[in-house]
């Protein structure tokens, strides 16, 4: 859904096509805690960070757990989202909160539920 998808800019009103590249513990490269996770946005590094705290509190809600491709999931949501509103014009970083995290997961499980044949 979210690792190789296409965006309508909302400033520029241009398509963007946006890869996922990779993901990295941000306590190594730059002592945060979070989690990094870098797309192209039509070959321009960008990075969605998103919070450990966040992997903690779904733990605590569901018993479930926050998986790599799942945090792709969320920050490419994320990244459609704020290409389409606006929200980030010529952004390198995107530092999304715990609730926005568990926000946009949640959209991402709506999204998948409706998608699945009924019966």
């Amino acid at each position: 859904m979210y690792q190789d998808f296409r965006a309508i800019d909302r400033w520029s009103k241009r398509d963007v096509h946006c890869v996922y590249q990779a993901l990295i513990v941000a306590i190594a490269t730059r002592h945060a805690d979070a989690v990094d996770i870098k797309f192209l946005v039509d070959g321009r590094a960008v990075w969605v960070a998103l919070p450990h705290p966040a992997w903690v509190e779904y733990k605590n809600r569901t018993g479930q757990v926050i998986t790599d491709p799942l945090a792709v999931e969320i920050a490419g949501h994320y990244l459609k989202m704020a290409l389409e509103s606006g929200e980030g014009v010529d952004r390198e970083m995107y530092s999304l909160t715990v609730n926005q995290t568990l926000s946009h997961l949640d959209a991402i499980v709506a999204e998948l539920e409706s998608a699945q044949p009924v019966g």
